[in-house]
C-alpha cells in the first residue's frame, strides 16, 4: 500500500518510455538539492557522492553562483560571439591568470573542450611546427575517457563507447596510460601534441605512477610537441589542487577545463593556452553560438573567483584525507583497492561479493548516491562543500552495504 503512495516508480517509468536508453541511471528521481543533499519526489533525502562527475564541486545551488546567474538573467543571457557583452572580458581574463596561461577560448562542453584542443593541435603542427598536411598525429592512452563525439570515441579503448560508430577518425596513437618508454615510442616528426587525463576518471579514478606527469612533459619538450591535459574532471579543486597536473608541479601547454567551471548550473567549457598556440586561430576557424555567453561568463566567473581564494582546494585536500583513512579501513573487509586524490576515490570491490552497480543501487537504499564504473569498481566524488560528518556517514554506509 505504501509502494502505491510513491511517486518514484511512475516517475521513472515516464521518464524511460518517451528517451532513447543511452543511459541506465539509478531509480531515483530528485526533485531539489542544497549543498551536498539531494531530495528525491518522494521527499527521501540522499548525500550526493557524485557531484555530477565534479560538475558540482562547489555543491548544489551555492549562494554565490545562483545569485550571479540570477543577477544575469535580469540583464542578458545571450549574444553569440558576433558582439562583446559586458561579462566576457572578466572571464576570460580572469580564468587565464588562474591558469597561467595567457589566452582563453570558452565554448560549452567538456567534449567541445577536447575537440577544440584536437584543432589547435593539428594547426598548431601545420602552422608552427611544420608537419606535413594531413599527418599530424596525436598520441593517447589506453583507459582514456574524452567524450563521446565521432572524433573522440575513435580513439576510446571502451568498445561501449566506440563499437559501431565507425568509420573512425585517423590521426590518433594510443599507448598504455603511464608507460612512459611507449609514449616515446609512439612520438615522431608528425606528433603535434600528447592528450591525458591527468587522473583518469572514467577509468575509476587511475593515478598516474609517480613521476610519469613530469616525464611526459619533459619528452613534450624535448620533441617539440604539446602537453594537453584534460583537466575537466580532474580539475577546478577537485583534488586538493587548482589542476591535478600541480601534484607533482607539472604545467602543460594546454588545459582543457569544463564541468565545474558552470558552477552546476549551466554548460561551460574553455580551452587555455599561450598566445604561441591558442594564437594560431584566426576569425571564422572555430566557434560556438553560445560559447562564452553571458550567462555562462557570468556564472563561471565567479567559480573562478571562488577558486582564487583557495579555500576549496585546501578542503579538497584536508577532507580527502579523511575519505582515504575511511575508505582504507574497509580494504580486507569487502574492499580490494582504493586510489584516492583529493575528494575523488575509486573504490574496487571484491568482485565476488557484488558488482559496482549492485553496491550503488544498495547504498541509494541507504541514502547515498555513487556511480559504477567498470564491473565493481565504483566513484567517489562529493562536492567540496561535504562536511567531515558527512564524510563518516558515507563511508558508514558503504561498510554497512559491504558487510551486507
Amino acid at each position: 500500500m505504501i509502494d502505491d503512495m510513491l511517486r518514484t516508480p511512475g516517475a521513472v517509468r515516464d521518464a524511460e518510455r518517451h528517451t532513447a536508453h543511452n543511459y541506465h541511471p539509478l531509480p531515483v528521481v530528485i526533485s531539489s538539492a542544497e549543498g551536498a543533499w539531494l531530495t528525491d519526489v518522494d521527499g527521501r533525502r540522499y548525500l550526493d557522492c557524485l557531484a555530477g562527475y565534479s560538475a558540482l564541486n562547489f555543491g548544489h545551488r551555492h549562494p554565490k553562483l545562483i545569485e550571479a546567474a540570477h543577477a544575469q538573467l535580469d540583464k542578458l543571457t545571450l549574444t553569440s560571439r558576433a558582439f562583446i557583452h559586458d561579462q566576457f572580458a572578466d572571464f576570460c581574463k580572469e580564468l587565464a591568470e588562474l591558469c597561467g596561461k595567457d589566452l582563453v577560448l570558452p565554448m560549452n562542453t567538456g567534449a567541445e573542450a577536447v575537440e577544440t584542443g584536437i584543432k589547435v593541435a593539428r594547426k598548431w603542427g601545420y602552422q608552427v611546427k611544420g608537419v606535413a598536411p594531413g599527418q599530424a598525429n596525436i598520441v593517447v592512452m589506453e583507459g582514456n575517457f574524452h567524450g563521446r563525439t565521432t572524433t573522440i570515441v575513435s580513439f576510446s579503448t571502451d568498445e561501449d563507447a566506440r563499437a559501431d560508430f565507425g568509420p573512425y577518425t585517423p590521426g590518433f596513437t594510443v599507448v598504455p596510460y603511464g608507460d612512459l618508454a611507449a609514449l616515446t615510442a609512439a612520438i615522431d616528426e608528425n606528433t603535434v601534441a600528447v592528450l591525458l587525463e591527468p587522473i583518469q576518471g572514467e577509468q575509476g579514478v587511475v593515478l598516474p605512477p609517480e613521476g610519469y606527469l613530469p616525464a611526459v612533459r619533459q619528452v613534450c619538450t624535448d620533441h617539440n610537441v604539446l602537453f594537453i591535459a584534460d583537466e575537466i574532471q580532474s580539475g577546478l579543486g577537485r583534488t586538493g589542487h587548482t589542476f591535478a597536473c600541480e601534484h607533482e608541479g607539472v604545467v602543460p601547454d594546454m588545459y582543457l577545463l569544463g564541468k565545474a567551471l558552470g558552477g552546476g548550473i549551466v554548460p561551460v567549457s574553455a580551452v587555455a593556452a599561450n598566445a604561441d598556440v591558442l594564437g594560431v586561430l584566426k576569425p571564422g576557424q572555430h566557434g560556438s553560438t553560445f560559447g562564452g555567453n553571458p550567462l555562462a561568463c557570468a556564472v563561471a566567473t565567479e567559480v573562478v573567483r571562488l577558486l582564487a581564494t583557495g579555500e576549496f582546494q585546501r578542503r579538497s585536500a584536508e577532507l580527502g584525507e579523511r575519505l582515504r583513512a575511511g575508505l582504507e579501513g574497509l580494504l580486507g573487509k569487502g574492499l580490494v583497492a582504493v586510489r584516492v586524490r583529493g575528494l575523488w576515490a575509486g573504490v574496487d570491490l571484491d568482485p565476488a561479493l557484488m558488482t559496482g552497480r549492485q553496491a550503488c543501487e544498495r547504498l541509494m537504499e541507504r541514502g547515498v548516491l555513487a556511480k559504477d564504473t567498470h564491473g565493481s569498481t565504483i566513484r567517489l566524488a562529493p562536492p567540496l562543500v561535504i562536511t567531515e560528518e558527512e564524510i563518516d556517514h558515507a563511508v558508514a554506509q558503504l561498510a554497512a552495504v559491504l558487510a551486507g
